[in-house]
């Protein structure tokens, strides 16, 4: 596949660099692990990777469209997936950008909690990536697991390059997102099957990395 050229992308030269020095998976994960989580303090935003870079923060799916484009310029097709939990529970819906190596797919995840994050390239297909995000994923109030379904994955090229630095927020993605068509991951009649969190990981559960009160956020 054709890398993604600077000139292409319309970022600026440090821009850029920037993204061309995150040169595997593991680095832009990396990448991503130093922003700040975008807490929305001023409403709800789906900014761009130029936008990000400017603000220093970002939640999932600015994440995964950052990741999205590094991978590009390193001439990876720019993919990203959504994971929806069940309605109705009070959650939200999870993106991450996809890779693969030797033929196993991986995701590069920016997220504020302790486990749905990095997923090393080891699952076959993509229902295997889906469910390993499975378990860990409940409810601390209720204890409940909830992802339900996975997406069709969204191949950003699809929208040109100009998603890269667009001053205004990316809704059209994140619709785009939620009318692909979505794989159930339970059987309807195993839900009643499935056992609640127990104490101990709803208290590993609880951890995160970045509090409202960070100035950063």
């Amino acid at each position: 596949m054709q890398r993604l050229t600077k000139e292409a992308s319309n970022l600026t030269e440090s821009e850029y660099a920037t993204l061309a020095r995150l040169t595997t998976p593991a680095k832009i994960q990396d990448f991503l692990d130093s922003f700040a989580q975008n807490w929305e303090k001023r409403g709800d935003t789906h900014m761009s990777p130029r936008r990000v870079l400017l603000e220093g923060k970002m939640h999932c799916i600015e994440g995964a469209l950052l990741a999205a484009a590094a991978l590009w310029i390193h001439g990876e097709p720019p993919i990203i997936m959504n994971l929806s939990p069940k309605m109705g529970k009070g959650d939200f819906d999870h993106v991450v950008a996809l890779y693969k190596r030797g033929g196993r797919y991986g995701a590069i995840s920016k997220t504020n909690h302790a486990v749905l994050r990095f997923r090393d390239p080891v699952y076959k297909t993509l229902r295997e990536l889906a469910l390993s995000y499975f378990h860990e994923w409940f409810l601390i109030t209720t204890r409940e697991k909830v992802l339900e379904c996975y997406s069709k994955p969204l191949d950003m090229r699809r929208f040109g390059a100009g998603w890269i630095t667009s001053e205004r927020d990316l809704w059209s993605v994140a619709d785009a997102l939620s009318l692909a068509p979505h794989y159930a991951l339970v059987p309807k009649g195993n839900w009643r099957y499935v056992r609640k969190a127990d104490a101990i990981e709803v208290k590993a559960g609880s951890f995160t990395e970045w509090p409202k009160s960070h100035p950063r956020t």
